[in-house]
């Protein structure tokens, strides 16, 4: 009886320990998701950026609404500076996994070099995420402008 109670809460400790290291690759395979939607678009890679969303994303950007023909349009197309160079920066606040969707709130800032000009531009934004076929995809975006210098 004694090894029976000394043995219930080792096996406890270690279930919880595997549950905790799960969540937290789940947290890092969200958040490499989101990363890597932006890398798209610093690459200019529209291939790249549907692979990372949903067919039907949704971006809410400086008061619209967008499609991915939309972000594709506005942020690769209509951009043919030669030197375009953009690099990004996030500080994750809260990401939360569930079995098939997730939500993410991180601060963004990325540094845009055009036509030999440099900006810095600040956004808070919130993503939702699904999994599609064993892969994490970004279904959702709400961008809010915090500072552009």
């Amino acid at each position: 009886m004694k090894k029976a109670v000394l043995l219930f809460p080792a096996i406890l400790c270690i279930s919880l320990l595997q549950a905790q290291q799960s969540s937290a690759n789940n947290h890092q395979a969200v958040q490499q998701t989101v990363i890597k939607l932006f890398d798209a678009l610093s690459n200019r890679d529209s291939v790249s950026l549907k692979a990372h969303s949903t067919a039907d994303i949704t971006l809410y950007e400086y008061g619209q609404v967008w499609n991915i023909d939309t972000l594709i349009l506005k942020a690769i197309i209509q951009n043919q500076s030669a030197n375009f160079k953009r690099t990004n920066s996030f500080d994750f606040i809260n990401t939360t996994v569930d079995k098939t969707m997730a939500w993410v709130t991180y601060r963004l800032q990325s540094i845009v070099i055009r036509d030999g000009k440099e900006t810095t531009v600040q956004w808070l934004e919130t993503v939702i995420l699904v999994k599609e076929k064993k892969r994490w995809k970004v279904k959702h975006l709400h961008s809010t402008l915090i500072k552009r210098s």
